[in-house]
């Protein structure tokens, strides 16, 4: 399980910025109007967060960027 190893940093900024709001606590319909584009492609950014994480829901994407202090 190599999901310690910052693979944040193999984010593209989009992908991150979408980790981060979701960790946030924003709904992708939010982060959707937040960045302006469709809630569909949030999706597809938090499918390919979740996949380059080995991650499977957003509780573990949340506790990923806590154990990261990627949020406060």
């Amino acid at each position: 399980d190599n999901t310690s190893y910052l693979g944040h940093h193999h984010l593209s900024d989009r992908e991150l910025n979408v980790l981060l709001n979701i960790a946030n606590g924003l709904s992708l319909t939010e982060i959707a109007n937040d960045l302006n584009i469709s809630i569909k492609t949030v999706s597809t950014y938090r499918s390919r967060v979740l996949s380059k994480l080995q991650l499977n829901t957003n509780a573990e994407l949340i506790k990923y960027c806590i154990q990261n202090k990627l949020v406060v």
